[in-house]
């Protein structure tokens, strides 16, 4: 009977053959070596060789006897008939004409090759099955055929696919059920009270508190969501599930899988579960929570002390300056008339002779007045910061104005988070953590002072010792207590954005120190990432590789500089270029375009999706329900392309939604994005159309896919949201979020990452690369002007990847050189900045274990670069990071600027084909004007992973269409350049459909067919 995780083909490849080998396999498995031939020789009769050796191929090749030993492709009985010098293969139908031969012959291959039965192993499969399920939590499908190849390895012949896959299932499932035992045992009867309670509706409320949990708090920066946010993550610690040791007990895996059904499911469907399970996903939830709770928290921080605080009050203050410099200016040119007769009067009278104050102020008096100069004395002090100022104060003096808006929060914030810090945060945390304190005393002073005492003076840094102070200082030595509370929040929140403090709870804010590879782990690991690398212990020679490089790299450019028309330096030795200019497009490339423009059917987004979804069935495979069920809903992949094109339309489920049609009912569309919809389904649904456009011809003429670009598309997000922030020169007077997104030179999507607001993009580069959807890691990645540091250039290259950023202010380029005296002509003013091999050699060790955690996965690099840098200042492992790839940011310019315009052309090329990308992106995502109104990061992570599974969707259809296209044209005798058809784009829009009546219909196509191509020279239907 079927077995209800493998389909009907899956389980026809596993126990007879699925098709004919190919001659690959027939020369690798059926390929007969003296030791089988000997053994065949043995047999009476051709027939019994024949029938013999059809045998001992079939169980290498299927690991399995077959019922019919002669149930084999003819390719395999004539291989095997050639081998053994048979000219009739047909005599072997003489084999099965005595039953028990066949037995016979199964034994003597199962002695002499060792071959075990499956009842011989079984125990240790149930044991191996056990441990995978244990620690892994894959499903039955990936365990079933992992659990195949075990055997295979192991030289045991395969039972049937029915005994198997029960084996997986009832194994599976009995692990899962211990699973759900031991997370339940770890808890009290009062805990299991308290999370049952969690699934309630309580009185006066509209929802459980398990779903107010996994909202959160509302994303608005202010100090009421903040105190909110508080009470939340009290709530949740409340409960005590960190103290269980669950982690300790449980793969974390497991955990996780748990948690992600606990934070989808409807609490009436978790209430539905046995106690075990309902306990279970419970207890995994709220750990999980209490990590989110945390990191909510924190962004909530960041968005207010970003948005609200930081950002207004420097605004205020700029305005402040505005209006008052009028003013500024009048009173500044009465005081330099009094100044300038004070100088004068050094003129008056004899040598010896000191002229006389009043003297003096007769001379300003006749042009200023006394009052007149008090008043302008008064105003410049009130706007001018003393000369022995560190650092000018307007903003901060508007800071301590919103004293109310934080004085809540910052009672509980220490209080309720743990936090921890390094060397260089903890004295700024400690002072934080006496700030409950600080804004609690009731002092008898006038307000806002307190008693010097009650604060850690030591923090208190020059910017704000003057509004903390007071200058001249307050009497008593007192201290402003809303000066001091600010200059502690700002250094706190400093310190934080570094993560030298830090929140072990969170998972977004933690300390990426702790996470690096260390002690038996990195040693277990350190061959294995070093040899992957290609890094070696001892750095010397690869330094003195790097050195002659660089050397004769400046060497070459400056020799052909003389030749070079596209490059001038100037007198101060800054290299100017001239910009890459387009080349030329032929009337044949032309008249392609058009040609193969116009041979593409007409479609809208829907049938595209359908139709690369009937190419692709791994596409629909890979949304599975958070549940984790096995079972389908009828009509699944309807739903599941309905959900693509109303979120990559951005038009929501109105114009899709159709009444009375099952698959398309609004409640079935809700249901389906909700439980199948989520970044975990939507990376590995992108991998087939990946695999799939690399393999086809045109593909492979545009790019070998090794190439990458990374660039960010703005979104405006005109609701509340944490992850959205203001900038005018994107964004207007609304805010808005960046998608980071990476795609190589064959025009599909790689990976995405969400970023908040609009920092700088290299550093998020790092982690969008290496958490690719599908392809290989790229060989180059390629960025914008704004996105490279010499910080990320050495990251890159010590990961194996050449980084080639486009350089848009060439002449404010520092070139970098480690041979001090080398003479480089025309570029020894460019090539001025040292390397200092020394720090690469003494941080050596630890720059290997950064960069092996972030190649294993155990850190991000986001992370890295915020740990290795201060305000923009790195570290001196940082800098150590830096001067390293100082090395390659001098090689990239050099190559950039020199007379082969190749390379910086070929970065102009995909850069370009990226914005072609984001283009087609903004003519599919058209609804609400191309805004987004997501509040939460989930449903904006869902949206845009949407966008780019569906734009690799187009990408892919456009692609093969294009590429039959081209094949037609070739076989009807058209010529098509091989230049030609590199320069066609997989961006071509003129066909696709996205507004209007949506129809999920496909054509009726035969497997394997597609559409018929347009004739090129009919009329165009848009312009009938």
């Amino acid at each position: 009977m079927p077995v209800e995780f493998l389909t009907d083909d899956e389980e026809a490849a596993y126990g007879r053959y699925a098709g004919a080998p190919s001659q690959a396999d027939l020369e690798r498995v059926f390929f007969l070596d003296d030791e089988d031939r000997a053994l065949i020789d043995r047999r009476r009769g051709e027939h019994m060789k024949l029938g013999f050796g059809l045998q001992l191929v079939t169980v290498r090749w299927l690991g399995v006897f077959l019922e019919d030993p002669l149930d084999v492709p003819v390719a395999v009985l004539d291989f095997v008939s050639e081998q053994l010098g048979i000219t009739d293969p047909s005599q072997v139908k003489r084999y099965t004409e005595r039953a028990k031969t066949k037995l016979d012959h199964q034994w003597e291959i199962r002695r002499v090759y060792g071959l075990e039965e499956f009842s011989a192993i079984e125990d240790e499969l149930r044991a191996w099955v056990a441990a995978r399920s244990w620690t892994s939590g894959d499903g039955p499908k990936a365990i079933f055929f992992d659990a195949v190849a075990w055997l295979r390895k192991r030289s045991v012949l395969l039972p049937g696919v029915t005994t198997l896959a029960r084996l997986v299932a009832q194994v599976r499932d009995e692990v899962t059920k211990r699973l759900w035992g031991v997370l339940e045992g770890l808890l009290t009867v009062g805990q299991r009270h308290v999370l049952d309670q969690l699934l309630e509706v309580p009185p006066g409320s509209r929802v459980s508190d398990l779903e107010r949990w996994r909202k959160g708090p509302a994303p608005r920066g202010s100090g009421p969501t903040m105190i909110k946010a508080l009470d939340q993550v009290a709530e949740v610690m409340g409960l005590g599930t960190a103290e269980l040791g669950a982690e300790a007990l449980v793969p974390p895996r497991r955990l996780a899988d748990l948690a992600k059904y606990g934070m989808r499911a409807d609490a009436s469907q978790i209430r539905r579960h046995p106690d075990g399970r309902r306990l279970a996903t419970l207890l995994a939830t709220v750990r999980h929570l209490e990590a989110k709770s945390v990191d909510d928290t924190l962004e909530l921080l960041d968005l207010l002390m970003a948005t609200e605080l930081l950002n207004k009050a420097q605004t205020a203050a700029n305005k402040e300056k505005i209006r008052a410099h009028p003013r500024l200016a009048k009173a500044s040119a009465r005081l330099a008339v009094a100044v300038e007769a004070l100088f004068d009067s050094d003129s008056w009278g004899g040598q010896d002779e000191e002229p006389r104050v009043a003297e003096v102020w007769e001379a300003i008096e006749a042009i200023v007045s006394r009052a007149e100069l008090r008043a302008a004395l008064a105003t410049v002090n009130s706007s001018v910061p003393p000369a022995d100022a560190a650092d000018p104060d307007d903003w901060r003096s508007e800071l301590v104005g919103r004293y109310t808006t934080v004085s809540g929060f910052l009672k509980l914030l220490p209080k309720v988070i743990e936090f921890g810090a390094n060397a260089e945060g903890a004295a700024v945390l400690g002072a934080m953590r006496m700030l409950p304190d600080v804004l609690a005393y009731r002092s008898r002073l006038p307000a806002p002072l307190i008693p010097r005492r009650m604060i850690e003076a030591q923090v208190v840094n020059g910017t704000w010792k003057r509004l903390v102070f007071g200058h001249p200082e307050h009497k008593g030595g007192a201290v402003n207590r809303h000066a001091y509370t600010f200059c502690v929040l700002e250094q706190f929140y400093r310190h934080l954005k570094r993560r030298e403090i830090y929140a072990d709870a969170s998972t977004r804010w933690r300390n990426p120190q702790a996470q690096l590879l260390e002690g038996d782990r990195w040693a277990q690991v350190r061959p294995d990432v070093l040899t992957a690398l290609g890094l070696p212990e001892n750095p010397d020679a690869l330094l003195a590789d790097h050195t002659r490089t660089l050397d004769a790299a400046y060497r070459q450019v400056g020799g052909r500089l003389a030749v070079n028309t596209e490059v001038r330096i100037d007198d101060d030795g800054k290299i100017h270029l001239t910009g890459v200019k387009a080349i030329e497009e032929p009337p044949s490339l032309v008249d392609l375009r058009a040609r193969t423009t116009a041979m593409l059917p007409r479609v809208d987004l829907p049938e595209v999706i359908l139709e690369v979804m009937s190419w692709e069935p791994s596409l629909v495979e890979a949304f599975t329900a958070v549940s984790g069920g096995r079972s389908r809903l009828e009509d699944l992949p309807i739903s599941i392309a309905a959900c693509l094109a109303a979120h990559s339309m951005n038009v929501g489920y109105r114009p899709i939604a159709k009444q009375g049609v099952p698959a398309l009912e609004r409640s079935r569309l809700s249901h389906v994005f909700q439980n199948y919809f989520r970044p975990e389904t939507l990376a590995p649904a992108n991998a087939p159309l990946v695999a799939r456009q690399a393999g086809l011809a045109l593909a492979r003429a545009w790019g070998g896919g090794m190439v990458a670009a990374v660039d960010g598309m703005r979104f405006v997000v005109p609701v509340p949201a944490a992850f959205a922030r203001p900038n005018r020169k994107f964004f207007g007077s609304s805010r808005g979020m960046t998608w980071l997104n990476a795609m190589n030179d064959q025009g599909i999507g790689l990976g995405a990452k969400i970023v908040s607001g609009t920092i700088r993009d290299s550093l998020h580069m790092v982690d969008v690369i290496f958490g690719l959807d599908g392809g290989d890691l790229p060989e180059i990645v390629v960025s914008d002007t704004g996105s490279y540091s010499d910080l990320v250039f050495g990251l890159l290259e010590l990961l194996g990847i050449s980084y080639r950023p486009a350089l848009a202010d060439l002449p404010d380029q520092k070139g970098w050189r480690i041979s001090a005296g080398a003479d480089y002509g025309p570029l020894n003013t460019f090539a001025r900045g040292k390397i200092d091999l020394r720090k690469i050699r003494k941080h050596w060790g630890d720059i290997l274990r950064v960069v092996a955690s972030i190649y294993t996965g155990e850190v991000r690099a986001y992370d890295v670069v915020t740990m290795l840098q201060r305000d923009g200042h790195p570290t001196a492992l940082g800098e150590a990071i830096a001067a390293y790839g100082r090395i390659f940011k001098s090689l990239h310019i050099l190559a950039f600027i020199d007379t082969d315009e190749t390379y910086r052309r070929d970065i102009k090329h995909i850069r370009n084909l990226q914005e072609g990308r984001h283009d087609l992106a903004r003519k599919i995502c058209h609804g609400r004007k191309g805004e987004l109104y997501h509040r939460y990061e989930r449903g904006l992570e869902n949206q845009l992973g949407v966008l780019g599974l569906v734009l690799n969707c187009v990408v892919l259809w456009t692609t093969v269409y294009l590429d039959a296209a081209v094949r037609q044209l070739k076989a009807h005798g058209y010529p098509v350049r091989d230049e030609d058809m590199a320069r066609l784009s997989p961006f071509v829009r003129k066909h696709l459909g996205v507004h209007g009546a949506y129809n999920f219909l496909l054509p009726d196509l035969a497997p394997g067919a597609i559409r018929d191509l347009r004739d090129p020279d009919a009329p165009d239907d848009d312009e009938e």
